[in-house]
């Protein structure tokens, strides 16, 4: 099979979807790796290292012209849109729930889409878990850096002082980005809380971190009252293929303290607040009724040479089973890559972002 590595235009985004010893694995197993120029130095990788490995260095046209296999990082661009051919196969990030212009050009152009962030194997996420491993880390260090007076925070250092509080960090979700977020307060040493819907995820979270945060389980009331106090809100909600539900209103913010930080680490998928729109890393933050916004889409993409590794790490098994065995028989084959088609055909196949369209 031809697979194309094409490089990201998403602003900012450095990542790329294939290593060198990826494109090494796969060309031993007699398949063509075709990468476009350039796509991997952002994550450190040259032109070079691609060669070696047995791949072929192209341009844009040409890769998506003679590829079989798309596999990229980020959703498609506008502009990427041309590039596709009928019925060719994309494995990716999508995020479609909230991107329709999206869901549009691939419905159209009967386009296979595959989601990373929508395979599920065993109750768990493994391709959308290592970038939020990263995102959840982040959260915390971008949230602590805008909490500076200079940048319109609250003038509250994190971790405080001796005879000082420090600051207080509310986590909204106890999944992956949740718990890594947690990992990353308490380590600062900020009161943290954490608020879930599932008891049974607190509950592992307090055996995780016994004394060094509160727990409560998540509702509308709890929420009210938890978010008035807080320095920090890290938003880590997730609704696998679907939207994420809104949960902080304008009107709740509006109770925050003035110079407050929102991390809404869930826009990919639409936001958790009312007030959310995606933001890029040139131009990450805004202020919505006095509190700090940071919504950037792509927040592994600041630190790639750590996010391509843990990506491609977890993707190179499927993408090696999708060229080995073409793409109908891997999806009769694996029912986590199956389950992670979202449009065929012409038509939506997931049904939780079938749900979301109300399609």
């Amino acid at each position: 099979m031809i697979i194309g590595i094409p490089k990201e235009i998403k602003r900012h985004e450095y990542r790329i979807s294939l290593t060198p010893a990826g494109a090494a694995e796969l060309v031993r197993s007699g398949h063509t790796v075709l990468v476009e120029g350039g796509a991997g130095t952002g994550s450190g990788f040259d032109d070079g290292a691609y060669l070696e490995a047995g791949a072929k260095i192209c341009g844009r046209e040409e890769l998506f012209e003679r590829s079989a296999l798309i596999v990229k990082v980020k959703e498609p661009l506008p502009e990427e849109f041309p590039l596709f051919r009928h019925e060719q196969v994309l494995f990716t990030y999508l995020h479609l729930a909230p991107n329709v212009p999206l869901l549009q050009f691939f419905l159209e152009k009967e386009i296979i889409a595959i989601g990373y962030e929508t395979l599920e194997k065993d109750g768990t996420l493994p391709l959308l878990t290592p970038m939020s491993e990263v995102a959840g880390r982040m959260a915390p260090l971008v949230g602590a850096f805008y909490l500076h007076k200079s940048d319109g925070g609250t003038g509250v250092l994190p971790c405080g002082v001796p005879g000082v509080k420090p600051a207080r960090a509310l986590i909204l979700g106890a999944g992956v980005v949740g718990a890594n977020a947690t990992r990353i307060c308490t380590g600062l040493g900020m009161d943290t809380t954490v608020l879930n819907r599932s008891v049974e995820r607190l509950q592992t979270l307090e055996e995780l971190y016994a004394g060094r945060l509160k727990t409560l389980v998540l509702n509308a009331r709890v929420l009210e009252e938890e978010i008035r106090s807080a320095d920090l809100v890290i938003g880590a909600v997730l609704v696998p293929g679907g939207r994420t539900p809104l949960l902080i209103s304008r009107e709740m913010l509006r109770t925050m303290k003035r110079g407050a930080v929102l991390v809404d680490v869930s826009i990919d998928q639409g936001g958790c607040a009312a007030t959310s729109h995606p933001t890029t890393h040139d131009d990450p933050i805004y202020s919505e009724e006095g509190v700090i916004h940071y919504t950037v889409a792509n927040m592994p993409g600041a630190y790639p040479w750590t996010s391509t590794l843990a990506l491609t790490n977890a993707t190179l098994p499927y993408i090696w089973k999708l060229a080995q065995m073409g793409i109908d028989e891997a999806l009769k084959a694996d029912a986590a890559l199956a389950g992670a088609v979202n449009t065929r055909a012409g038509a939506i196949i997931h049904p939780v972002l079938a749900a979301a369209m109300q399609r």
